[in-house]
């Protein structure tokens, strides 16, 4: 039901995914994780393509959490500043954060290894449906996210959306 991976760069570091649909108190759960007591990135699923896409975003926030570089205020909000492919912090909260509306959640989870992580905690938080993070690929919009990250049909046709998505995040800071 939940993925869970170490960091191969950070291997202190595990990160795990949950995700939920047909969530019902998608304010609550904001409300909770600003005022820290979800520890965690909730991310709106219809952003996402795969569990790679966030896995990626994720090394790169705790990278650069590592070094003191990090553009946002905590490693969660910078694991969705990552997901982003504009450096503007607000537009990325509005497009991959979770809105009062939303019915599906991507939560995701960086924990140190010697840490226990006390999933049935956060999954009791949320009113909805755990489903398998491989299913995120069905709750993707992906005309949405052509759009977003200026998906060409050319570039389209030479590789997959999740392709053009991860060279979009890499690309970010150096564009």
């Amino acid at each position: 039901m939940y993925l869970t991976q170490d960091l191969e760069l950070f291997h202190e570091y595990t990160v795990t995914q949950l995700l939920f649909k047909d969530v019902k108190n998608a304010t609550e759960l904001r409300k909770m994780a600003v005022n820290g007591e979800i520890k965690g990135a909730l991310i709106n699923p219809s952003m996402v393509v795969d569990a790679f896409q966030i896995l990626v975003a994720t090394n790169k926030a705790v990278h650069l959490h590592k070094i003191g570089k990090m553009k946002t205020r905590s490693l969660y909000s910078e694991i969705i500043f990552n997901l982003s492919p504009t450096n503007n912090i607000s537009e990325a909260f509005k497009r991959f954060g979770i809105s009062d509306s939303d019915t599906a959640v991507h939560i995701v989870l960086v924990h140190n290894k010697e840490e226990t992580l006390n999933i049935d905690d956060i999954i009791s938080k949320v009113d909805g449906q755990q489903i398998d993070v491989g299913q995120v690929s069905e709750m993707t919009d992906t005309a949405k996210i052509k759009k977003l990250y200026k998906i060409t049909p050319q570039e389209d046709k030479c590789g997959t959306l999740l392709d053009a998505v991860v060279c979009r995040m890499a690309i970010k800071d150096v564009a």
